[in-house]
């Protein structure tokens, strides 16, 4: 039974990592397809989107036939019950790097120049924090999580110097309003997958010391 439940949980874990990869590369491809201006590019951002719904789909069923059948207990039990709180933030994450994907429909960034900006570098900084909470997840290091749970600060940090950053471009009359917004929404979607990296770092520590 218990050789069972090992090989159960192993599957688990790598359903977790290829959901967190399809994050990751949704990400990535909405950034790609903002700066290169390529609506491809952004289409397949957003079909990454119900790629990411069916792997939820499956893992919590996964986690649902892993509690009803094999009935675990203490660390297992909070194992199985953090896998099933995460893929709800990494769904989310999912939503969001299509809604980033969307915004590049309509941004023309000749509109709006997102190179005095920070976008790449907290689409970098999310893609890592979200690797990373999986990656401890997976390993059990509850110190990978917990300098994901640190990393969080820098990600509100950067959405605050990008707002600056906006704001002082509407100051100048640089590029129109509506695009500027639309940048700033791209950048509060990156602070809320930041949030949600977060969210599951906090489920991993759950799920090692059982205090959340």
């Amino acid at each position: 039974m218990r050789n069972r439940f090992d090989r159960e949980l192993t599957t688990l874990n790598t359903e977790l990592i290829e959901m967190g990869a399809l994050i990751e590369n949704a990400i990535d491809r909405a950034v790609g397809a903002l700066f290169k201006q390529d609506e491809a590019l952004a289409e397949r951002a957003i079909e990454f989107d119900s790629e990411v719904d069916r792997k939820e789909r499956d893992i919590e069923a996964r986690c649902l036939n892993l509690l009803l059948q094999q009935q675990p207990v203490a660390r297992d039990l909070r194992t199985v019950s953090s896998a099933l709180k995460m893929i709800t933030d990494m769904e989310r994450i999912g939503d969001q790097a299509a809604d980033i994907a969307e915004i590049t429909h309509r941004l023309k960034l000749t509109d709006a120049p997102l190179y005095d900006t920070h976008i790449k570098d907290m689409s970098k900084s999310t893609i890592r924090m979200v690797k990373e909470a999986v990656d401890a997840f997976v390993a059990r290091d509850l110190n990978l999580a917990q300098k994901v749970i640190a990393e969080d600060d820098e990600i509100d940090g950067m959405f605050v110097h990008v707002r600056d950053e906006l704001i002082n471009m509407l100051k100048r009359e640089e590029g129109s309003p509506e695009a500027v917004i639309d940048v700033l929404m791209i950048a509060k979607y990156f602070e809320r997958i930041g949030d949600h990296a977060t969210n599951i770092a906090e489920w991993v520590v759950f799920s090692i010391t059982g205090k959340h």
